[in-house]
């Protein structure tokens, strides 16, 4: 076709002026004009021809694309972005209809890695593609964009520098119940909270003071939806409106507010939604504050069909846009296993082929409604997320280590959801007491002592639309200056992050009256007292130095030193709950 004819789907054919060349209509009725029957078939067949015209394919002809690079030189853990300016684009749907892929790799390596790009603008006139190189070195790519028969190719080089970065959290492995920061070799603490409608607040001056606040508390992982929707609100004094909305839209719709019918169209996106969230990861990521991209809820009413067409787009589109994001990690569904029929065949068909579309394989797991829905040796599944309220936590989340290890597979082990505080449902099995600040707080020291991870969630009670209006909590983010709970967790960080916790290992047989232990047996004993007392703690035999640490409020007290092979300490300063330390 000449570059500059175009056939609608109407069939409308506009030359380079303008003007139309449509035959006429044929009478005011529609039909043939009345007139000698010779005149009647010429026009018939001309008729015909005109309608054999129309059928003849229309390959795409998008017009002129221009490429931009971000930057000539980006820091290794930060990625560079090749903007794609499409002059005169003619997709129908943009996301349906194009591909844009690229081959990256180092200067003279053979290895190229293969990453999706994706559309950034409703008409089609806008697509990028993302690349985060790990390491420092020269880089080169080749860019190909796709549409029906229409190709245009086009390639460039990078280089990316030691930006000290901290880059991606991976397993460690030597120590594989834990976490490493792959571009520093730092050990991470897993030490989360739950937000997950954090991208609910129209004012991203919200979500940057809540993201702030969080930090000054020293949480380094949240759990944000990129979708859902719900009509409850779980007890909590939750309003919509007046600058907080329950309904998160990735997809566009014809009824946005619309908590159980939104009238989704499942093939566009809804793109300042999506560069708002990116907005986030941007914030976030300069806080070294991991996200855990939630892809969907349970508690949605609409969700994009199971295991069809429109949810494997979405999920690769997902992974297009944010892979490059150093901080992030993948969360299947929260609750994936109830609303998905088959959840087995689901999870690891869309864990495997996300594992696939992301080459940097950042962590990625599945937050069931029930524990059975675990994949402890698929190669896709790093870490478990379960979900488990009763109380007490320690005994349980040793059994989920000493499950895990049963399949010759070692991977770390986080209880993703066990309560909120203030948070009271009658079906907890915790109800009333378990949901407080302080036993939340507690429950973690238990997980913590068995070398597992938590994560944990604030009160909502400060209300959202309602009086006093500051909070919102487990549920968005916000958060006021009464909300403590958080200060007791970063207590316990404290007190993990001041010793190579990740080379301990559960002891709580060297130990007495109740107490945990992890221990690197002849090096450091980590003893955890619930409620004050002495402890009796079996020792290699050596000399250690011994102090208190107070998990209410992180004060630390030196003791005299630790000799003999069974050392008793001496009667903690109070009945609250403390923690030992001895170390040679």
């Amino acid at each position: 076709m000449p570059q500059n004819l175009r056939t609608s789907s109407l069939g409308d054919r506009t030359s380079r002026d303008g003007d139309s060349k449509l035959p006429k209509p044929l009478n005011p009725e529609g039909g043939l004009p009345r007139s000698s029957v010779g005149v009647d078939y010429c026009l018939l067949a001309a008729g015909l021809l005109w309608a054999t015209i129309l059928t003849i394919p229309i390959f795409a002809n998008p017009g002129n694309i221009s490429f931009s690079q971000s930057a000539p030189v980006v820091d290794a853990c930060d990625f560079v972005e090749v903007t794609l300016n499409v002059a005169g684009a003619d997709a129908k749907n943009p996301f349906t209809e194009v591909v844009v892929e690229g081959q990256f790799g180092k200067a003279g390596d053979s290895k190229r890695l293969s990453v999706d790009g994706f559309c950034d603008a409703a008409d089609g006139s806008v697509f990028r593609i993302r690349f985060m190189p790990t390491s420092p070195g020269d880089y080169s790519y080749a860019i190909t964009y796709r549409q029906d028969g229409f190709t245009k190719d086009y390639s460039g080089t990078f280089r990316a520098v030691n930006g000290h970065r901290r880059g991606l959290v991976r397993v460690d492995p030597n120590y594989r119940w834990h976490f490493i920061w792959e571009g520093t070799g730092e050990h991470y603490f897993w030490n989360g909270t739950t937000t997950y409608w954090l991208m609910g607040w129209d004012d991203e001056k919200v979500i940057k003071d809540s993201i702030d606040r969080l930090h000054a508390l020293k949480v380094n992982r949240l759990r944000v939806l990129i979708a859902g929707r719900s009509a409850q609100f779980w007890s909590e004094p939750i309003v919509p409106g007046m600058g907080f909305r329950i309904c998160l839209n990735p997809w566009v719709a014809e009824r946005p507010d619309d908590v159980s019918n939104p009238g989704y169209d499942f093939t566009r996106y809804n793109l300042p939604y999506w560069q708002k969230y990116e907005r986030m990861l941007t914030y976030t990521r300069a806080r070294d504050m991991v996200v855990s991209v939630i892809f969907d809820i349970n508690d949605s009413k609409s969700h994009p069909a199971d295991s069809g067409e429109d949810e494997r787009r979405y999920f690769r589109y997902g992974v297009a846009r944010l892979a490059a994001y150093s901080n992030v990690t993948w969360d299947l569904g929260n609750e994936f296993d109830a609303y998905h029929k088959n959840p087995d065949a689901w999870a690891n068909n869309m864990g495997t082929l996300l594992k696939k579309w992301d080459v940097y394989h950042h962590l990625t797991s599945a937050h069931s409604m029930n524990n059975r829905y675990q994949y402890r040796t698929s190669e896709w599944f790093d870490m478990t997320l379960v979900q488990w309220w009763p109380r007490p936590l320690h005994e349980w989340m040793l059994g989920q280590r000493q499950e895990q290890a049963r399949t010759g597979r070692i991977i770390p082990q986080a209880n993703e959801e066990y309560g909120y505080e203030d948070h009271y449902p009658r079906w907890s099995p915790s109800y009333p007491d378990g949901a407080s600040a302080d036993a939340n707080r507690r429950a973690a020291w238990q997980m913590a002592m068995a070398g597992t991870y938590q994560t944990t969630g604030e009160t909502a009670k400060r209300g959202t639309g309602a009086w006093p209006d500051t909070g919102g909590g487990w549920l968005n983010g916000r958060g006021d200056d009464t909300m403590v709970m958080l200060k007791g967790y970063a207590h316990m960080l404290d007190f993990f992050t001041s010793f190579e916790w990740w080379k301990t290992e559960p002891h709580d047989e060297l130990v007495n009256n109740g107490a945990f232990c992890l221990a690197e047996p002849g090096k450091l004993y980590a003893v955890y007292l619930p409620n004050g007392g002495d402890v009796t703690v079996n020792l290699e035999p050596g000399t250690y130095q011994a102090s208190w640490f107070n998990a209410r409020n992180g004060e630390a007290l030196i003791l005299s030193k630790a000799k003999g092979v069974k050392w008793t300490s001496p009667v903690a300063p109070d009945s609250g709950d403390w923690a030992l330390l001895l170390k040679r």
